[in-house]
C-alpha cells in the first residue's frame, strides 16, 4: 500500500476542533469533508429555484423549509451513504493510502455501530421527506436504490463517477418537484371540495427538470473524473475501476466533453424554462469555470486534482445564481 500523506490531512474542522469522541462518528459522516454536501445539496436548490423560476411563483414560507429541508437532508443522507459504503469497501479501503484510516477499516468504530448510524441518519432523513409532496416523497424513497448500488459499481463498471452522477443529482428532481406542488383529486375533480375526500398535494416534473438533472449528471460525471485522480495508482493495484483510469491519456479530453455536455444541458434547461437574458449571463460564468478546471487538469498531481474538485462548490453556486437571475424579467 502506497503511504503518500493526504493531500489535506489534518486541515479540517474536525481535526482541529471536535472533541476526540466525536471525531470517529464525524468522519464516518464525512463531515470532515463537507464538499460532499455541498455538492449533493446543491443540484436541489438549484432545481426549487428553477421550479420558482418557471412558474414565476412569490416564494413563501414552505420554500424557505425547502431549502432548510433539503440542506438537513444533504448532510444526513451523504452521511448516511458514506457510512454504507465504507462498510462495503471496508476490505478495499485499508489497500488505498487515502481511505485506510476511514473509521470502519481501521476499527475504530465497528460495522454494527455503523449500521446503528445509518438507521439513524435515515430516520430523521424520512422525517423530513415526509414534510414534502407526494410527489417528492416517492422520489426521495426511489433514490434508496441509487445510493444502495453505489459502492458496487466500481466492481462492474469503468464507469462509477456515471452512477454517482444519476444518485447525487436526484436533488435536481425531488427539488423541482417539492416546489411546483399542485393540489389534485383521486378522479373527477367535484364541483364542491368535500371535507372527508380532500386533494392530494403533487409535484409536477417537466422538461426543464429533467434538462438540469441530465446535466448534473454530466457535471458529476466530469468533477469525479478528476476526484478519481487521486487514487488512479491505487485503484489500478487493487483492481477497483474508475473513468480517470478508462480515460488514461485522454483524461482531460474527457472531463472537457462531460463539462461541454453539462453546460449544453443546462441551457437547455434555462431556454426550456424561459428564463431571462440574466440566465445565460450566469450560464457563461458557469462555462468559464468548467474550462478553467478542464486546462489545468494534470493526471499525475493528486494535489492539483483535489483542488479542482473542491471548486466545483463554486460552480454549482454560480448555476444555481444563474437560474435565480434567469427568473428575473427586464423591462424595455
Amino acid at each position: 500500500m502506497s503511504s503518500a500523506p493526504l493531500p489535506d490531512a489534518g486541515s479540517n474542522w474536525v481535526d482541529r476542533h471536535a472533541p476526540e469522541r466525536l471525531k470517529p462518528w464525524l468522519k464516518l459522516g464525512r463531515f470532515d469533508r463537507p464538499i460532499g454536501i455541498w455538492l449533493l445539496l446543491l443540484p436541489g436548490w438549484q432545481g426549487i429555484a428553477l421550479a420558482l423560476s418557471q412558474y414565476r411563483k412569490t416564494p413563501d414560507l414552505y420554500d424557505l423549509w425547502l431549502v432548510i429541508a433539503f440542506a438537513l437532508g444533504a448532510c444526513l443522507m451523504r452521511a448516511a451513504g458514506c457510512a454504507f459504503n465504507d462498510i462495503v469497501d471496508r476490505d478495499i479501503d485499508r489497500q488505498v493510502a487515502r481511505t485506510a484510516a476511514r473509521p470502519v477499516a481501521s476499527g475504530r468504530i465497528s460495522v454494527k455501530k455503523a449500521w446503528a448510524f445509518i438507521l439513524a441518519c435515515s430516520l430523521t432523513s424520512l422525517l423530513i421527506l415526509l414534510t414534502l409532496n407526494l410527489t417528492a416523497i416517492l422520489l426521495g424513497v426511489g433514490s434508496l436504490a441509487l445510493v444502495a448500488a453505489y459502492p458496487f459499481m466500481k466492481r462492474i463498471t469503468w464507469w462509477p463517477q456515471a452512477w454517482l452522477g444519476l444518485t447525487f443529482n436526484w436533488g435536481a428532481l425531488m427539488g423541482f418537484a417539492a416546489a411546483a406542488t399542485v393540489l389534485m383529486y383521486w378522479g373527477p375533480e367535484p364541483a364542491i371540495p368535500l371535507v372527508d375526500h380532500p386533494p392530494l398535494p403533487f409535484g409536477r416534473l417537466t422538461l426543464p427538470a429533467l434538462f438540469l438533472y441530465l446535466g448534473g449528471v454530466f457535471w458529476t460525471l466530469g468533477y469525479d473524473t478528476i476526484y478519481a485522480l487521486q487514487d488512479i495508482e491505487d485503484d489500478a493495484m487493487v483492481g477497483v475501476k474508475s473513468s480517470a483510469r478508462r480515460l488514461g491519456a485522454n483524461v482531460r479530453r474527457g472531463v472537457g466533453v462531460f463539462y461541454f455536455l453539462a453546460i449544453a444541458c443546462a441551457a437547455l434547461a434555462g431556454l426550456t424554462a424561459g428564463l431571462g437574458p440574466l440566465f445565460y449571463l450566469g450560464l457563461t460564468a458557469y462555462a468559464v469555470h468548467l474550462l478553467w478546471q478542464t486546462r489545468r487538469v494534470k493526471a499525475d498531481d493528486g494535489a492539483l486534482a483535489l483542488r479542482l474538485f473542491k471548486s466545483n462548490r463554486e460552480a454549482g453556486f454560480i448555476l444555481l445564481l444563474a437560474i435565480a437571475l434567469g427568473s428575473v424579467q427586464l423591462v424595455g
